[in-house]
């Protein structure tokens, strides 16, 4: 089964140790970003995984073409060009201090795309599922008419098409968003979102929730996943729902709707070690569970424990394998060591 991702990788620099940037005087490198961070856990589950972008051709390009495979991931359609690799510096919050983002991706290779640099037709060869967030296309107009062309493309195909919402402030509007994402969803079959983003893109929000206080209300997110079918036609919506007590420890659940039916994982409490990609790794679980065609209930009890468990992994990528997920399915939460 071939999954096909398409997105910005982007260079991570952490301030380490939760070091604030006004303090720190070194950066952790790494590399991630929402569609790589999928294809990377797919890849890990022992699926055909392939990552799609734009990266300049000098050695940073390579160093992230690199990171992805290391983790098996096929980068053959990746394109070379563009001027630069799209950053974002990362600062970690602890206890009741929040996390910051700063990104630096004006400009940068994905950000600079253009129509004729990726041939759809090719990448899409084979293929069961395409995959995208509206990261993408916030980054740029022409980031996001290749996300068109994209999607168009894969539903020409055959392609199932999933998408994350992935509101990002940072990056456009809530009035961008809504008009770039409203012509994305009409091609799209499973969304996902968390609790926020449906609410920032479509204006569809939950009764009796609020997120800044960590009080999540289901009844409000089952009508929020029945509102976004009705109006879009997606047959599937996926909703993260994270219950925040402070920086480091969340209560991590989620909701799968079907068109007719609505079912929950259990709760999981974690201890946060980084949360960058936890939404993705959540898709990712999702896909690899759709495509293994498993019932609802255990489609998202597969996507949460998978996303638990990015929750305890430094980096925006999850390391872990399947079989992991399915033990902490079935209750081997004790994090006990494995001899």
């Amino acid at each position: 089964m071939k999954i096909v991702t398409y997105g910005e990788i982007m260079l991570r620099l952490a301030s380490p140790r939760c070091s604030r940037f006004i303090q720190t005087e070194s950066f952790d490198a790494s590399y991630g970003g929402g569609e790589a961070n999928v294809a990377v856990s797919l890849a890990n589950f022992g699926l055909d995984a392939s990552f799609v972008t734009k990266l300049p051709d000098n050695l940073l390009g390579q160093a992230a073409v690199n990171s992805l495979r290391r983790h098996g991931v096929d980068t053959q359609g990746i394109v070379r060009g563009g001027d630069r690799i799209g950053i974002y510096f990362l600062e970690k919050g602890a206890s009741q201090r929040a996390s910051n983002i700063i990104y630096d991706r004006a400009g940068s290779a994905i950000a600079e795309a253009k129509l004729t640099d990726f041939d759809w037709a090719k990448i899409f060869a084979g293929a069961q599922w395409f995959h995208f967030t509206g990261i993408t296309p916030a980054v740029s107009d022409a980031a996001a008419a290749v996300t068109l062309q994209a999607v168009k493309a894969a539903k020409a195909a055959g392609l199932t098409v999933s998408c994350d919402l992935n509101y990002r402030k940072k990056l456009w509007t809530k009035d961008k968003a809504k008009e770039v994402m409203s012509g994305l969803a009409q091609y799209i079959d499973v969304c996902i979102s968390n609790e926020e983003d449906a609410h920032d893109v479509f204006g569809i929000a939950a009764d009796k929730s609020d997120v800044a206080k960590g009080e999540i209300n289901r009844e409000g997110y089952i009508s929020v996943a029945k509102q976004l079918v009705k109006k879009f036609g997606f047959k599937k919506v996926a909703i993260t729902l994270r219950e925040s007590l402070s920086a480091d420890d969340n209560i991590w659940s989620g909701l799968l709707y079907d068109g007719k039916d609505a079912v929950f994982s259990k709760k999981y409490n974690i201890h946060i070690v980084d949360r960058v990609g936890g939404g993705d790794s959540f898709g990712a679980g999702l896909i690899y569970a759709q495509l293994n065609k498993y019932d609802s209930q255990k489609t998202i009890e597969f996507a949460v424990a998978a996303s638990c468990l990015k929750h305890t992994i430094e980096g925006d990528f999850n390391l872990v394998s399947a079989d992991e997920v399915v033990r902490l399915m079935g209750g081997d939460g004790s994090g006990r060591v494995q001899r």
